[in-house]
């Protein structure tokens, strides 16, 4: 079935990611950058075109972390001993980070600059936002938890096991999101009985344990209810 040969090309590409966060510590240091820069943005309210900007530029950053990871290995394979020529072909892949990273700090710094100052002229003001901006990013920051939080425990692949589970996580996000959106009872009952599902086939099929299913699941429950009550 192509459906199930995408998603498994997804878990593959998935597991990369997830490998690169836990054997790169520079690529960890950037999901924690990504993570306080999108939250110092939303906070501070930038316009959509600003915060689409933001997020373009540190997907890039990203991307050449991980471009820079693949080309180190691969050099590492095709030439184990010492050479000048590898030597070369690391520092400019590394090189392609520090670009990139600087041109993204400096497109930061621009767009960020006039709410600092706003900031410092009136205070300080969490921007509010609509429901629907507020699931989305709700459910980005528990995506970027569960990759940081899988790295750190280093357990686990990102669609099957390790610690919290990741389905639990996004799928009492939406719980979360829904609840808060329809503001109707029996539509939030019936969307977590939906979550407790996935919840519970997760452990059932032996792939996560009962505790890291509560984990994610307390996750994403608490990620979501912090940004509806702070941004709402």
């Amino acid at each position: 079935m192509p459906l199930n040969a995408w998603i498994r090309s997804a878990g593959f590409a998935i597991e990369g990611i997830l490998h690169a966060a836990k054997t790169q510590r520079h690529l960890r240091y950037h999901f924690y950058a990504a993570f306080i820069v999108l939250f110092t943005s939303f906070v501070l309210g930038v316009s959509r075109v600003e915060f689409l900007i933001i997020a373009v530029s540190i997907i890039l950053v990203l991307a050449a972390e991980m471009f820079n990871t693949a080309v180190e290995a691969t050099v590492d394979i095709l030439c184990p001993q010492p050479s000048e020529k590898a030597r070369i072909a690391k520092d400019i892949a590394a090189g392609s980070v520090l670009v990139t990273s600087c041109g993204v700090a400096v497109t930061g710094m621009i767009i960020l600059y006039p709410y600092m100052g706003r900031l410092f002229e009136k205070g300080f003001q969490v921007a509010r936002h609509s429901g629907d901006d507020i699931a989305l990013m709700a459910l980005v920051f528990v995506l970027i938890s569960v990759v940081l939080l899988k790295a750190k425990f280093g357990k686990g692949h990102p669609l099957a096991g390790g610690m919290p589970s990741g389905h639990a996580a996004l799928a009492f996000s939406v719980w979360v999101s829904i609840t808060y959106l329809t503001g109707n009872f029996l539509v939030s009952v019936l969307t977590f009985v939906l979550a407790f599902a996935v919840s519970r086939s997760r452990v059932k099929k032996r792939i996560h344990e009962s505790f890291e299913v509560l984990a994610g699941g307390a996750l994403g429950s608490a990620v979501t209810f912090f940004f509806f009550k702070l941004f709402s």
